[in-house]
């Protein structure tokens, strides 16, 4: 136990210090903006392409396993998207982003930092890989759906945008880089690859002050009759869904099936919040899961995170 609060503290300790700063210091929300560019454009990438530059080309070419990560993802999305159409009375917007909670993780802010202190450099490939597929879902299908009960004469241009959004993702284009890089053999100068090493080691714990700032910043609202069920589906089914899946199309490593349960654990991210204020739609609700979701996932992690570590979890469900 003192090995998983020394694993998971130094990551919902930043989320933790922040929250206290923004509830306890009195400053501007904008001024939150600056930091989160630089976490976003900035620190993050690096992980990314360093990690994937390194992995050996034939690990990012698993199609079985992203397939069964990406169908988890999906399945945990429909399940938390039909029960709350059902519970909000066919509110199909509002609906859409309830998914959103149940279907997409923190993979960006957490997933690296946790899957390489939990299992190392090998866990570089199936969390690409997960990522990979889970902002599809996120940045592709979600707004896709929203954008089918907007205005139908600015469809297309909403496509657009989506697609857009999707190539120009700064974590993709760092993921797609890497795979370059993995593919090809390049090396960056060795100036330049130590200025994202330099660079990465602020990523993670900025990440997490800005999540936890910003969402103290935003008050929270009561939790809806839906909420639960979005949760429970984040926190607890999907690792079990994704865990049957990379079993049914296995056998995997036992890293990669590891980084699939872990990934698949993690709390809603902030993005689904961002993507409900863009839409104007399940505002508070949203910013209401993300806090909740991430209090609630310190135990439910901390759980997961003793069975993974002490090897609990067979390879297969089905026991081979």
């Amino acid at each position: 136990m003192e090995r998983l609060l020394i694993l998971a503290l130094p990551f919902f300790g930043p989320i933790i210090v922040g929250y206290i700063a923004g509830k306890t210091l009195k400053r501007p929300a904008d001024g939150m903006a600056w930091l989160n560019f630089f976490v976003i454009y900035v620190a993050l990438p690096p992980i990314f392409y360093q990690l994937i530059s390194k992995t050996p080309p034939q690990q990012l070419t698993n199609f079985t396993f992203a397939f069964s990560t990406l169908f988890s993802s999906y399945t945990a999305f429909a399940l938390a998207f039909g029960i709350s159409f059902v519970l909000l009375k066919g509110k199909i917007r509002e609906a859409v982003v309830a998914g959103g909670i149940g279907g997409y993780g923190n993979v960006g802010y957490m997933g690296p930092g946790l899957a390489l202190a939990l299992f190392g450099n090998e866990a570089a490939a199936p969390m690409a890989i997960i990522f990979c597929g889970d902002c599809v879902l996120f940045f592709a299908i979600i707004p896709f759906l929203l954008a089918l009960h907007e205005d139908r004469a600015n469809l297309l241009e909403t496509l657009k945008t989506i697609a857009r959004r999707v190539l120009l993702n700064p974590f993709i284009l760092a993921t797609f880089l890497g795979m370059a890089a993995a593919f090809t053999g390049l090396k960056l100068p060795m100036a330049i690859d130590r200025t994202l090493t330099f660079l990465t080691g602020a990523a993670a714990p900025s990440a997490l002050f800005a999540l936890g700032v910003t969402v103290a910043l935003r008050p929270l609202g009561r939790i809806p009759a839906e909420m639960p069920a979005a949760l429970a589906i984040k926190l607890l089914l999907h690792p079990l869904i994704v865990y049957f899946l990379v079993s049914l199309t296995g056998p995997y490593d036992r890293v990669w099936v590891y980084t699939a349960i872990m990934m698949a654990a993690l709390p809603p991210a902030l993005s689904v919040f961002v993507l409900a204020t863009q839409y104007n739609t399940y505002v508070d609700r949203s910013s209401t899961a993300v806090l909740v979701g991430t209090a609630v996932s310190i135990p439910t992690l901390l759980v997961w995170l003793f069975l993974l570590e002490n090897k609990l979890i067979p390879v297969s469900v089905f026991g081979s």
